[in-house]
């Protein structure tokens, strides 16, 4: 009987898994690109967030009708998560939580309209790897509790300053909303394809929903230590130097991307019913 574990398959796996998470991160590892450059060349005539907000433009315009990688359903997604961090950007800045340092002619009551396209690279991110790696949820919750929670989320970010901050009880919530609720994803065995189960053999894993969120929440705090370091914004205690963003903020990065997931999933699942699938 043959062996079903064989290192060469094991890393031909990993390294699709890793080229997948990184085609899929092609909105937000550009932006990166773009403040690495901009924290060391001066673009003459023009303030760096002005120039980083027509970038942003161009490559989403580029994704959706050049690269033909995005759709216009889920360029529509991308901007309503803009526009909901947009307003969550201007109520907290105007708070003193951060700052965004140097003018700009886009610049919205202290907010570049750039720092709307650093959420929006988040949905992207998503429904990127969502086609990518052929996403499916298993066990997920009704809508009306999925929409609850992205309230209570959405809601405590506004209120957690000025009255009593019910994070841990809305983490709580969802551990046990989410509890059996798991992610499914494909992987060619070919390194660097797309798994297509009708053109190639795949292998399907999964995730605890829960897992998944924690996961990514890292990794966007990694990326918010660099934002900072490259000088996109700041927070008060890096006012007289950089340091590192506190370890705190997963959570928050961890809710901010569950309002983002949900939003993604919540209109699949419209979709989905629409078209009379029975998964999204």
């Amino acid at each position: 009987m043959q062996p079903t574990f064989s290192f060469p398959k094991a890393w031909n796996l990993l390294l699709n898994f890793v080229y997948q998470e990184a085609a899929s991160s092609f909105f937000p590892g550009l932006i990166l690109l773009l403040l690495l450059l901009t924290r060391f060349v001066e673009i003459p005539g023009l303030p760096r967030y002005d120039f980083l907000l027509l970038c942003c433009i161009v490559i989403q315009i580029w994704m959706v009708w050049g690269l033909k990688v995005e759709t216009v359903d889920e360029l529509k997604t991308i901007t309503l998560f803009h526009a909901i961090a947009m307003a969550m950007e201007i109520y907290k800045v105007n708070l003193g939580s951060w700052v965004y340092p140097g003018e700009a002619y886009t610049k919205l009551l202290g907010v570049p309209l750039f720092a709307g396209f650093m959420y929006a690279a988040v949905a992207s991110y998503i429904t990127q790897a969502w086609r990518r790696l052929h996403l499916r949820i298993e066990n997920f919750p009704p809508s009306w509790v999925n929409w609850l929670f992205v309230l209570l989320i959405y809601g405590n970010f506004y209120t957690n300053a000025v009255f009593y901050d019910i994070r841990w009880l809305i983490i709580a919530g969802l551990f046990v909303a989410y509890w059996r609720t798991r992610i499914y994803f494909s992987l060619s065995t070919q390194p660097f394809k797309r798994p297509d189960p009708a053109l190639a053999p795949v292998q399907a894993f999964w995730l605890p929903l829960k897992l998944a969120f924690l996961l990514v929440a890292t990794f966007i705090w990694i990326a918010e230590n660099i934002g900072t370091y490259l000088g996109a914004w700041q927070y008060p205690s890096q006012a007289d130097g950089w340091q590192m963003v506190s370890v705190s903020k997963l959570t928050s990065w961890a809710l901010l991307f569950i309002v983002s997931f949900v939003l993604v999933a919540q209109l699949k699942r419209i979709k989905a019913q629409r078209t009379g699938l029975e998964q999204f």
